[in-house]
């Protein structure tokens, strides 16, 4: 499919910014508890996850990788995952700690990738794509109204996320200071 040229990776990028609030307003809808909005907010946020892929396919293909959109990407990704989780948290339809645990994780990347932005960004690798997976279906999860006895599937799936989330970011920093950043 040709997109117009108008339609760049860093304005998809700023749109999924800019959505990320319909998101939490179907969360929040009827109290929360709406099993449509339920089924409405997890399709906002599947879209929303799904343009971080066209993003980076179309900045690949059309070889448009620009700095700003290597660090912004990530950016969008966080605000993305913390206002669901937040929200979910909220709703008390997530445990707070996980919550705690996977942003205190990011938002410290995000200063530390801050903190050494003049050495240059460093990409995210194949192990960073895995967790933001592993993350986004996690909370998928949580977002559905699923049945009780499929609690188990769930919980298991953001096990795997905090477990990824918890290495990647060591690796990370590991990353960052074997290459002298």
């Amino acid at each position: 499919m040709k997109l117009p040229g108008f339609i760049t990776p860093n304005f998809i990028t700023v749109a999924r910014l800019v959505f990320v609030p319909v998101g939490v307003y179907t969360l929040f809808k009827n109290g929360g508890d709406d099993s449509t909005w339920q089924y409405i907010s997890w399709v906002v946020f599947f879209l929303l996850g799904m343009s971080d892929i066209l993003d980076g396919n179309l900045a690949r293909s059309r070889n448009t990788i620009t700095e700003f959109g290597k660090f912004l990407d990530p950016v969008a990704d966080k605000v993305m995952i913390a206002a669901a989780m937040i929200s979910l948290s909220i709703l008390d339809r997530l445990p707070w700690w996980i919550t705690i645990v996977i942003l205190l994780r990011e938002v410290g990347i995000t200063i530390f990738r801050l903190a050494i932005i003049k050495g240059g960004v460093i990409a995210a690798n194949k192990g960073g794509k895995i967790k933001s997976t592993f993350q986004n279906f996690g909370v998928g999860f949580y977002i559905l109204p699923l049945g009780t006895n499929l609690y188990w599937f769930r919980d298991g799936f953001m096990a795997i996320a905090i477990i990824l989330t918890i290495a990647t970011g060591i690796y990370y920093v590991q990353s960052a200071f074997k290459q002298g950043k």
